[in-house]
């Protein structure tokens, strides 16, 4: 019994995915379904079976004899049990059963108080650590993202940047900055460098999906470090929000799926390469002392692995729940990454798939050399575990892990502390 209510957090934060951010805690429900796993690291090996012992608090308070509907499944996979179970008083046991392969196995719960329905989501893991990316590399990947970076180096920088003394503080000064990219577009973003002479570790900071502003990262520029938070869109970074909210439900509404199919148009060759020459801007710097580390969650943190792998001229890294991860997963019956291209059935076409194998994270991720951070959540849905460990697993560079058995698509502030103090910290040791 210990060992289970060991577990007892994985529970009680875990809620409906509706409301939550990549990075901010969701809020608790005033109904909340406590799912507690019968291991307490929520890890067993295959055809080890998992049990949840099972609660329903209303404002903290045991329910008695509470109906709960629940439905169980592998990461992201159709439900392959549909059940409902009426607790003996306060507590209950469901037998989630098992699996016979390396995975994740999901329980959504769900139960109807005053004709309001709450959900909880519980995901325990199977052998994880035997994870691998079902993803293809191309033989010629190599030689393809070789020709792109030797066109890459021939652009010239033509750098800009715009002090906004609005936005600068007494420690820290606020840029806007752009440089040049490939086929004559531009790369945008918001430069935060502590205002005290000296020279600073560097780190290019990768948006999550989506398009928006950027305010700069004042925060950590005051811990001593240069950061450039990059826009991906090729526009300016700050300008008013209704042009942003018109590109997104516009021209860019479906923006990873632009020239999918063409491996020299798709619409992430311009951002992984306009993310690398972001290297040289920094080193462009006098203020910078050559060492360079990347950050990202989400699609920032594919962009983080994928600039890392690119060019060695990166030290450090971090990425959690990085995107694009093993997206063929899908075409080998598990989840594969955001943005989920096979899971539509229509896009399983062999020039896709073919095409997406020189974009996959996981492809770049075994290339890997420097050290990273990672971090990963079973409760995602939005970058599923599957991928997200799978890609982790590749890695052969030396890397920390922290696992956030009941986090979605978001962290915990103190996770992202030691994300952000693990690669200060490792850039100004070297």
């Amino acid at each position: 019994m210990t060992k289970l209510f060991s577990l007892l957090i994985f529970a009680i934060i875990a809620v409906t995915f509706t409301t939550i951010t990549a990075t901010a805690q969701p809020r608790q429900q005033k109904i909340q379904v406590i799912l507690i796993p019968n291991d307490s690291d929520a890890v067993y090996k295959k055809g080890e079976k998992a049990k949840f012992k099972v609660m329903a608090l209303h404002q903290g308070v045991a329910m008695v004899n509470p109906t709960i509907s629940y439905e169980i499944s592998e990461d992201l996979m159709a439900p392959h049990t549909n059940k409902e179970i009426t607790l003996n008083g306060t507590e209950g046991t469901i037998d989630a059963g098992t699996m016979k392969k390396p995975g994740y196995l999901r329980i959504k719960t769900s139960i109807t108080h005053n004709g309001k329905k709450y959900s909880t989501t519980g995901t325990v893991g199977f052998s994880p650590e035997e994870l691998q990316p079902t993803v293809k590399i191309p033989k010629d990947f190599q030689q393809f993202w070789s020709n792109n970076l030797e066109k890459l180096h021939k652009v010239d920088l033509k750098p800009t940047m715009e002090l906004l003394p609005d936005r600068c503080t007494k420690d820290v000064n606020v840029y806007h900055i752009s440089y040049c990219n490939i086929g004559g577009t531009k790369m945008y973003g918001m430069l935060t460098m502590p205002a005290k002479e000296g020279k600073y570790p560097a780190i290019l900071r990768f948006p999550g999906a989506g398009i928006g502003e950027k305010g700069g990262d004042i925060t950590h520029a005051a811990q001593g470090a240069i950061i450039l938070e990059l826009g991906i869109h090729g526009i300016a970074v700050n300008l008013p929000s209704n042009v942003y909210s018109d590109l997104g439900n516009g021209i860019l509404a479906d923006y990873p799926s632009i020239n999918l199919g063409n491996r020299d148009t798709y619409y992430y060759k311009r951002v992984y390469l306009g993310c690398v020459k972001g290297i040289d801007f920094l080193l462009s710097l006098p203020q910078c002392n050559g060492n360079i580390g990347t950050f990202g969650g989400s699609q920032g943190g594919a962009l983080s692995i994928v600039t890392s792998a690119l060019d060695n001229r990166i030290k450090a890294s971090v990425a959690y729940f990085p995107a694009l991860c093993d997206i063929e997963g899908y075409c080998n019956g598990r989840a594969g990454g955001w943005p989920h291209t096979f899971k539509i059935e229509s896009n399983r076409t062999k020039e896709n798939i073919e095409m997406m194998r020189y974009y996959d994270v996981a492809n770049f991720a075994r290339n890997l050399k420097n050290p990273i951070h990672y971090l990963y959540g079973y409760n995602d849905i939005t970058c599923a575990p599957t991928s997200t460990r799978a890609t982790y697993n590749a890695i052969t560079a030396p890397k920390e892990l922290i696992i956030g058995e009941n986090i979605g698509h978001w962290t915990y502030p103190e996770q992202m502390s030691e994300l952000w103090n693990w690669i200060i910290g490792t850039l100004n040791q070297k």
